[in-house]
């Protein structure tokens, strides 16, 4: 979400005059961009402003680098980030990057500059975002901003504001400029795209399935992902449509938390286990392909050790491909800072969190093996990073196969063999 919003950043200070430069020595501003979800993220944030203090020392006051800080944690923190961090010259919330230009030119002229107010409205929907470090292959639509559902431990609907839709229209017409560009996948993109609707007073309602059919239309040679789904709002008529296309990829993100019904109260998650169960069922009932990847926390407030074994036995019982894996970390303003205890010690959430992490691994790895000897369409995306005479691409349910060059060349289909494996990669060989 942040990088889509950096293309859209990109733009419009394209258009006011500014363009991107490689290298820091020749830029005017740096521009970070920022995640407030967890507090690692926010301190990554601070570790790279420390370090631009040189850059700054080293240009001199006169042709200076000024920083700026945009997204989440400007939202946040707002201008109390600036005092905090003094060589940060201008603070930018999520909402309010239309108004960038305005903010360069008054820290141009040598003032502080803050601009954090949320919308209800925004979705720069008439924005044509600049494809920033692009492989011409892949790109990324925003089709929705914002988040209501307040689970407990989570500070978006705090920095993103209200949930608010994009035209349909205005996406597919995003999707369809990038596939005759020679884009061949889109990615939708909402903090849950599940809840995506959009309706006037003179046309049907469009829900996320009708959007999502419409983008995959477009051409049966334009995959389709999309990200983040809710489990609450996860319905039979998504996957009856996911099912009935074949260029809409069998890979759906269903972000869990925990395995108890309990902790899932307490986060406001509104779903119980079973009915997260049935949700899987349901897309293995319609797409047996298809590969479900999730989130966890460990450690949230009041969690015991019953919990976490819940946990790790609903990994047992769904097998996910895979997992981004945290441990708790307490935001500032959320309903769980505000009432309740991050009672459980540091050392035993690692713990918890280091029990899960491997499950996983040795999960991802049987799934893996399984795949040997299967073959897949991949889209070849680029070279390996391990080797040049290696080529990569994802297959429908998102895993990443390398395989060596031969006569591929990114942007095309080929077909692959999986031959081995790592758990978090499949290698094969070209057989088209």
């Amino acid at each position: 979400m942040n990088f889509a919003d950096s293309e859209v950043v990109g733009s419009i200070l394209g258009k006011a005059g500014y363009e991107v430069v490689e290298a820091l020595d020749g830029a005017d501003f740096c521009l970070i961009n920022t995640c407030a979800i967890r507090d690692n993220a926010e301190q990554r944030v601070r570790h790279r402003v420390h370090e631009l203090r040189a850059v700054q020392g080293r240009r001199g006051p006169g042709a200076g680098l000024r920083i700026g800080v945009l997204g989440c944690m400007a939202e946040r923190l707002q201008s109390r980030l600036m005092e905090e961090e003094d060589n940060v010259s201008f603070v930018c919330g999520p909402d309010a990057y239309r108004r960038l230009p305005e903010l360069l030119a008054q820290v141009r002229r040598g003032q502080k500059a803050a601009e954090v107010e949320l919308s209800t409205t925004e979705t720069y929907a008439d924005i044509e975002p600049v494809r920033l470090a692009s492989n011409g292959i892949s790109a990324y639509i925003s089709i929705m901003r914002g988040c209501q559902n307040y689970c407990s431990y989570c500070v978006v609907p705090y920095t993103r504001g209200r949930e608010r839709s994009r035209d349909p229209q205005t996406v597919v017409a995003e999707a369809r400029s990038l596939f005759e560009a020679g884009y061949r996948e889109v990615t939708l993109l909402g903090q849950n795209v599940n809840s995506y609707r959009w309706s006037t007073d003179a046309a049907a309602t469009v829900d996320f399935p009708d959007l999502l059919r419409m983008v995959a239309e477009i051409d049966p040679s334009l995959k389709v992902r999309f990200a983040t789904s809710h489990p609450k709002d996860l319905s039979d008529k998504l996957l009856e449509v996911m099912a009935a296309s074949h260029n809409i990829c069998r890979c759906i993100h269903l972000p869990v938390q925990s395995g108890s019904d309990r902790m899932l109260k307490l986060m406001n998650r509104k779903y119980t286990v079973a009915w997260y169960l049935d949700r899987v069922d349901a897309i293995r009932r319609h797409m047996p392909d298809c590969s479900i990847t999730t989130d966890v926390i460990a450690g949230f407030c009041g969690e015991t050790e019953d919990d976490h074994r819940a946990t790790l036995d609903l990994f047992r019982r769904v097998r996910y491909d895979y997992a981004y894996m945290f441990k708790y970390s307490q935001r500032e303003g959320t309903y769980a800072a505000r009432h309740m205890a991050d009672d459980i010690p540091d050392a035993e959430k690692t713990r918890r969190l280091n029990e899960i992490i491997a499950l996983q691994g040795e999960i991802a790895l049987e799934n893996n093996r399984r795949e040997l000897g299967r073959e897949y369409e991949v889209l070849v995306e680029g070279e390996s990073h391990r080797s040049k005479s290696q080529l990569f691409g994802r297959n429908s349910q998102n895993k990443v196969l390398v395989f060596d060059r031969c006569d591929a060349l990114p942007g095309t289909y080929r077909t692959v063999r999986v031959e081995s494996c790592t758990a978090a990669t499949l290698i094969g060989r070209l057989v088209d």
